[in-house]
């Protein structure tokens, strides 16, 4: 490669046909060009000295400038000059400025040629980088079609035209076979820029892939007259989706499946034959979830908002239908609804009533010393604890029938009496386990959790300081490919990981570890960042609409 001879057009022609061919700013080939020559020309002049080269872009006349400091005193007068010097070639030279001066044209030997060449393919590949990470960085979550490329590991590498992206083993859908050469329809997952440029991911068993599906084949969907609440995929085998309707005229349910299924047939072949179960969304809790158990019947639901979690009562006949095989429905309607869900037939409830029934009975029995008749109408009438007898207004109980006002007051003496009597075993243990005083002042712990914490060596304000939300509410891991549940210190207690969260920042502020300035910056930190993410969400959400409302 001879620079300088060259024939200037061609240079031109040569900027034109790598811009055009990736796709990139002509002016970013040029620039590029130019560095490489004033990088091949110090091979020649010297590397301590600054060149520049400039390239005119209509003409590709190629011009080389030496530039030198303007100081005081000269250092290296390869790269610096005298302001008295600098002043008789440009009156207006003052100290730190740069002046230039020309070089006369060299030819460059082959080894500053292929040097040339490398930094020019090497800003070229950076410039082609830049463009594919702003081409596809506010595409996450659209749909795109490409070609497939090859298959690498089990990866499938895909060729999107301007880009490549990489469909993951994990993101695959079980059973599909991909060849070169086949199209593929894939959903964005994420676009992360890295050393070795932009990776695109693409995912085909994303729960939002199915949601883009319905958006391209119910019009109602995408106008937004339907809208897509939850989405719970077993890739490949099975996935339930929960639709409400913003126009009551319109039936979200029969808009998915279409007229003879056609709409939601569509989205099925896409995705290979996954079984799509299309339910009514609720935002009441109980019923959604027994829309999302179809199509089992359930008979009841029970419940505990506080834990998210709820009991489902089925006939028996219907047990199997509702767990699913390999408990496929069940699993698949938790994920859609967000909350635990434990099935069990009419007779499997009844059976744990009465055991409720009857260990509340005994323990009223013990603490009271009453007998049975009495502990099981006050069971009978919602009391589960002594707690609950102690502090009930006295009217509450007096309404009970068979309950004189001497009874009722002599029953909230007794549980007041046993009352203190188990704290003070329960103290007398706290103490014994040399467990802190400050851990029994704090919020949301009675005495019995605090020696359940001494008795799992949480002891102090720092011992508890130290430990994790899971720690306390327990948690679920995956060992050799099946799920095992680890118990959290008071998890017995039902504990939310909310409150577990709050209970170890409050142990955290009483040992000194962080203020409440320091968690009230942090967390208006974390709504700053959640603000603007949902900006960004919007803005994206807009362009997209308008995008579509351009292609209509």
């Amino acid at each position: 490669m001879n620079a300088v001879s060259a024939n200037k057009l061609e240079l031109i022609q040569i900027a034109d046909a790598v811009a055009r061919e990736k796709s990139i700013d002509r002016a970013l080939v040029i620039e590029a060009m130019e560095d490489a020559l004033g990088r091949a020309a110090r091979s020649r002049y010297g590397h301590e000295t600054l060149v520049k080269a400039e390239i005119n872009p209509q003409t590709g006349e190629t011009r080389l400038w030496r530039l030198l400091e303007v100081v005081e005193a000269i250092e290296n007068d390869a790269t610096q000059i005298t302001l008295k010097e600098a002043q008789a070639k440009n009156p207006e030279a003052e100290i730190g400025a740069f002046i230039s001066e020309p070089l006369p044209p060299i030819d460059f030997g082959r080894v500053a040629a292929m040097s040339a060449k490398q930094v020019i393919t090497q800003k070229v590949r950076d410039a082609e980088r830049d463009r594919q990470y702003a081409d596809y960085k506010d595409r996450v979550n659209e749909i795109i079609n490409g070609i497939i490329k090859r298959v690498e590991y089990g990866h499938v590498i895909v060729d999107l035209g301007r880009a490549e992206a990489v469909l993951r083993r994990d993101q695959q859908l079980p059973r599909e076979n991909y060849r070169a050469g086949d199209r593929l329809r894939s959903f964005i997952m994420d676009v992360r820029r890295e050393t070795r440029g932009p990776q695109i991911f693409l995912s085909r068993s994303h729960p939002k892939f199915m949601a883009k599906l319905f958006e391209q084949e119910v019009p109602e969907v995408y106008d937004g007259v339907i809208e897509i609440k939850a989405v719970a995929r077993d890739p490949g085998s099975r996935a339930k989706i929960g639709v409400m309707s913003n126009d009551s005229s319109i039936d979200p349910v029969g808009a998915c499946v279409g007229m003879r299924g056609s709409r939601v047939q569509a989205v099925v072949n896409e995705l290979g034959g996954e079984k799509i179960d299309i339910v009514p969304w609720s935002p009441d809790p109980a019923t959604f979830v027994v829309n999302a158990l179809a199509p089992a019947e359930v008979s009841k639901v029970i419940l505990d908002e506080e834990l998210d979690r709820i009991e489902v009562v089925v006939p028996e006949e219907q047990l199997s239908l509702a767990i699913g095989r390999r408990g496929q429905n069940v699993r698949l309607a938790a994920q859609l609804t967000g909350l635990d869900i434990d099935i069990m037939t009419e007779a499997e409830e009844s059976a744990k009533r009465q055991e409720e029934f009857r260990q509340s009975t005994e323990l009223f029995m013990q603490a009271l010393d009453v007998d049975d008749m009495m502990a099981g109408l006050l069971v009978s009438e919602g009391f589960a604890k002594i707690e609950e007898l102690a502090l009930v207004p006295l009217d509450d109980l007096t309404d009970i029938e068979g309950l004189d006002e001497e009874t009722a007051s002599e029953l909230q003496a007794r549980a007041n009496d046993w009352l203190e009597a188990e704290r003070k075993k329960l103290d007398e243990r706290r103490k014994e386990l040399g467990v802190e005083d400050a851990l029994v002042g704090l919020e949301c712990l009675d005495l019995k959790m605090v020696v359940t914490l001494g008795e799992n060596g949480v002891k102090s304000m720092e011992d508890l300081a130290g430990c994790a939300t899971d720690d306390l509410t327990g948690w679920t891991e995956r060992v050799e490919g099946e799920k095992k549940h680890y118990d959290g210190i008071l998890e017995s207690y039902k504990i939310s990981a909310e409150d577990a969260e709050a209970l170890i920042m409050r142990a955290r502020i009483a040992a000194g570890w962080v203020t409440e300035e320091d968690i009230a910056k942090a967390k208006a930190e974390a709504q700053a960042r959640e603000a603007a993410l949902a900006a960004e969400a919007q803005a994206a959400a807009e362009k997209e609409a308008l995008a579509g409302a351009r292609a209509r």
